[in-house]
């Protein structure tokens, strides 16, 4: 297997890899691509290029890339809920939106306490239908990603919409909430923190939060593993618990125990990244100005 491309800390990181399957590079020209989100019943992916305000769409079926929105709002993260739908992080809207069958977009959260919503950065759902979501501050500090603007909430904290529409602040200890991603089996949420691009001495982690009984809050967190380059930002799970993760030196996979397997070496940094294709066995990968993919001994959860 070519040495550039993987860099292997554990034996157990061949298994999940292939030796003969090559990067793909499916599309460039972004400025900084984000929010990759896999559409089984029409086999295409979206995503995000967030400073040029336009989402992205590639075909699988015949490789064509295409603006699927532009303006757009500013999107970010994204996700595919039980139905179909996309679900949206918008910064410069500073909500989070469902795009409906028909087109209509409706906006699920933009407030929380009778104030803006800083800029909601990334989203998963859960298997009751409830919608999660962390909002850091990224998409109103400069007009880059979005609009600038001050702060209303007290700081940059983790959410839930309930699919009755009410809205719950679920974390609130961390600096700089980013990717989240719930285990296979839904017992705890995982939370990147990239904090450092404020805090200096916040590091580069991913936390974990025991889910509570009633699986609509969470208990304390704790710090599950740190990033050796760069900074951790969107992740995503396998079936088998491992968990695939952007860094700044590319995809970085660890076991459930939260050792270090290995890396899929880029030579771009790597926000975010979801698994995708008939068989969820293809890692779809956002990388600063290009959107690449590469085939792994694993599939995608959820």
């Amino acid at each position: 297997m070519p040495a550039e491309l993987y860099d292997i800390r554990d034996d157990r990181f061949k298994k999940l890899i292939h030796g003969n399957a090559g990067m793909d590079t499916l599309s460039t020209g972004g400025r900084w691509t984000e929010g990759p989100a896999y559409f089984p019943a029409g086999r295409y992916l979206i995503w995000s290029d967030i400073p040029n305000d336009r989402i992205m769409r590639w075909d699988e079926m015949n490789g064509a890339v295409s603006v699927f929105e532009q303006p757009c709002r500013n999107h970010n993260g994204h996700t595919v809920d039980a139905l179909g739908r996309m679900i949206a992080c918008e910064h410069r809207g500073r909500c989070i939106s469902r795009y409906e069958f028909d087109g209509s977009r409706t906006v699920l959260a933009n407030s929380y306490d009778g104030k803006k919503l800083n800029s909601p950065n990334d989203v998963t759902v859960k298997s009751d239908g409830s919608i999660w979501f962390s909002d850091p501050s990224y998409g109103i500090d400069s007009d880059y990603e979005g609009d600038a603007a001050p702060m209303e909430q007290d700081g940059r904290h983790v959410y839930r919409i309930d699919p009755d529409g009410t809205i719950t602040r679920v974390i609130d200890d961390m600096r700089q909430p980013n990717g989240l991603a719930f285990s296979p089996d839904e017992s705890a949420l995982f939370v990147a923190d990239t904090g450092r691009t404020h805090f200096p001495d916040c590091d580069p982690v991913i936390r974990r939060y025991p889910l509570a009984a009633d699986g609509r809050s969470v208990g304390q967190g704790e710090n599950f593993v740190t990033c050796d380059t760069g900074l951790f930002d969107g992740f995503r799970f396998d079936t088998k618990g491992n968990i695939w993760s952007s860094a700044g030196d590319g995809v970085h996979c660890f076991a459930p125990d939260g050792t270090l397997l290995g890396k899929i070496l880029i030579d771009e940094v790597v926000a975010n990244l979801c698994f995708g294709g008939a068989k969820r066995n293809r890692l779809f990968i956002c990388s600063t100005t290009s959107l690449r993919a590469i085939y792994v001994n694993a599939r995608g959860a959820g």
